[in-house]
């Protein structure tokens, strides 16, 4: 049987040590309410939450599934109780507006429970997961009536929401989509059409879900300048609030999937369904990434949490498994044989797991603070930059932290050999759960374009610009620092050629017709690599001032960041060299030669 245990001391240091996420956060709004002992209540709650509700409903809600019949989508036992508890304990609302019941906590603390449930049961956090995004999206984008009649429920937990994109014909490409919103007389729409892959789009969890619909009107134009969005509830609202008639919505089945199968991912058939108009004609996909960003950065979260949990059961398994004699001589010699962790491949998958998801964590704490500092600081100029930084990251933590999970999982398996693929174990089923993670809210590769072709460019280039700025201020006491040297002058290194590749690819975007989708994903995981070499030499700089710098925990911390500066942070070497040639070489084998 599988294992968790919610890494509240990893997040307590970089919640305190290295971010100082209560001072920072009230230095910009003292109206924030938020202590340390406050932090570290709401993690340990959430810990004790995904341990001992969550985490037991994993394997078996991965058996039964979800089950469809006549129109209803039934979750597996034990997972309607569990949102009960979920609900009621307010964690539906945890970083939502205090005037419709969110308790108003920071961002950054949302992503640090999230990263808890997700670890605990990736299926089971979808749920309230995706309601963040609806949330956020009529929240910016709704009128006061919509506000004051969908978002109190949403918040509390009793309704739930989702997106609505996907067509059979039109998945990345959302020009191509064909739902019709009719205008009626009375100014609502009928919207007709079926879309697919719609996690959460029926379940009975609670008593009505809201959906989010991405439509045409009528005289719209071609293309994703043509499309509106609508809200389109299970069941109307009544003048009151009470629930009113059900909705034309239905599901017409549930997918078959690889993983994550807990959670119903349903096809969604609106036949004259009555929708109202969120936000401007026309205007739907600029509201569609208000909400599909924010949901990028949970997706991003979803990995870093399937990782830990392969991690926390790979290393747990490596220390118990008995197999053969360590190479530099036996280390038990009371036994039959060595425990596996002492031999060096499993050593290095391992720290290679260790290194990744820890640097991953704290990149995506210091995104999530941004995203915190972009609503609250006073100061024009900063939120902008806070900003910057939310736009340029969220497709890096989209992206890497999930392509990372992908290999970490996989690599946890490995060190199980013939009993990782074995159910029992629970390690397929992370990675199965996992690999959707590369995949949906836009795919990995969508993102790498996203971050090349646009992050890149817009407001000449003063995204990545601020960017560089944060890491040089960042660094400025660290250079004189030698104790760090070690790991500051590779850091340094991959930095200058992060530099230098992003000024070549602007010099030479031009020179082959599809250079910038040829490299995209090379530089996207070039550009993680440096990232989380940054997050090291933060962390490394606090574990070598701190007084106690000889506890395991900080020695620990010293030595896995050697390791990452050293055996993994040289592949960005390797990455500028394929990006400096591949359109040379991708440009002449044609469509022919493969």
């Amino acid at each position: 049987m599988p294992i968790y245990k919610a890494p509240i001391e990893d997040f307590k240091f970089l919640s305190h040590e290295v971010f100082d996420i209560t001072k920072t956060l009230s230095n910009v709004d003292d109206s924030i309410e938020i202590s340390a002992d406050l932090l570290d209540a709401i993690l340990i709650e959430c810990g004790k939450l995904s341990e001992e509700v969550l985490f037991p409903l994993n394997q078996t809600g991965d058996e039964l599934g979800c089950k469809f019949a006549n129109g209803e989508v039934f979750t597996p036992p034990g997972f309607k109780d569990a949102y009960k508890k979920f609900s009621d304990g307010g964690w539906c609302g945890l970083s939502s507006e205090k005037e419709f019941g969110g308790q108003g906590l920071p961002e950054v603390i949302q992503y640090m429970t999230d990263e808890m449930i997700s670890s605990a049961n990736m299926s089971f956090g979808l749920y309230p997961g995706l309601t963040q995004g609806t949330i956020l999206c009529i929240s910016k984008h709704g009128s006061e009536e919509q506000k004051e009649k969908y978002l109190s429920n949403l918040i509390s937990g009793k309704w739930q929401g989702t997106m609505c994109l996907t067509e059979s014909h039109a998945g990345s490409d959302l020009g191509l989509l064909r739902t019709q919103a009719s205008p009626n007389d009375d100014g609502t729409f009928s919207i007709s059409g079926t879309k697919i892959f719609i996690s959460a789009g029926e379940h009975d969890m609670v008593e009505n879900i809201v959906h989010l619909v991405l439509a045409r009107l009528p005289d719209a134009p071609k293309g994703t300048s043509g499309i509106s969005m609508f809200i389109v509830p299970k069941f109307k609202i009544n003048d009151d609030g009470s629930l009113g008639k059900r909705n034309s919505v239905s599901a017409g089945s549930i997918e078959h999937k690889m993983g994550a199968k807990a959670s119903s991912t349903c096809v969604m058939n609106f036949d004259n369904a009555t929708g109202w108009l969120i936000g401007i004609e026309n205007k739907g996909l600029s509201n569609m990434f208000t909400m599909m960003n924010k949901e990028r950065l949970f997706v991003g979260t979803q990995g870093i949490a399937q990782a830990e949990i392969s991690f926390q059961n790979a290393k747990d398994y490596a220390n118990e498994r008995l197999q053969g004699r360590a190479p530099d001589g036996g280390k038990s010699p009371d036994k039959p044989a060595d425990a596996i962790i002492n031999h060096p491949d499993i050593k290095n998958k391992l720290l290679f797991s260790k290194s990744i998801i820890q640097a991953s964590r704290a990149l995506s704490i210091w995104t999530h603070l941004h995203v915190d500092l972009a609503k609250y600081d006073k100061n024009p100029n900063n939120r902008t930059v806070a900003e910057d930084i939310e736009g340029i990251m969220t497709p890096v933590i989209k992206a890497s932290c999930t392509d990372f999970a992908t290999e970490i999982t996989n690599e946890c398996l490995q060190i199980f050999g013939g009993h990782g693929y074995v159910s029992e174990w629970g390690m397929e089923q992370f990675v199965r759960d996992v690999r959707i993670t590369q995949i949906y809210e836009g795919t990995n590769s969508i993102q790498a374009l996203d971050l090349v072709t646009r992050k890149l460019k817009i407001h000449n280039g003063r995204l990545f610009d601020n960017f560089i700025n944060k890491i040089e201020t960042s660094i400025v006491k660290i250079d004189k620092n030698h104790e760090l040297d070690f790991l500051y002058k590779p850091f340094k290194k991959s930095l200058s050629r992060l530099i230098e590749i992003t000024e070549w690819i602007k010099k030479n975007e031009n020179s082959y017709p599809h250079s910038l989708s040829t490299i995209s994903n090379d530089y996207l995981k070039l550009f993680s690599l440096v990232c989380f070499a940054w997050m090291w030499l933060l962390i490394s700089e606090k574990c070598i001032s701190n007084s106690n710098k000889e506890e395991k925990f900080y020695k620990s911390k010293l030595k896995t960041a050697n390791f990452f500066m050293h055996q993994i942070l040289p592949l960005s070497q390797f990455l500028e060299n394929k990006i400096r040639t591949n359109n040379i070489i991708l440009e002449d084998i044609s469509v022919n030669d493969i």
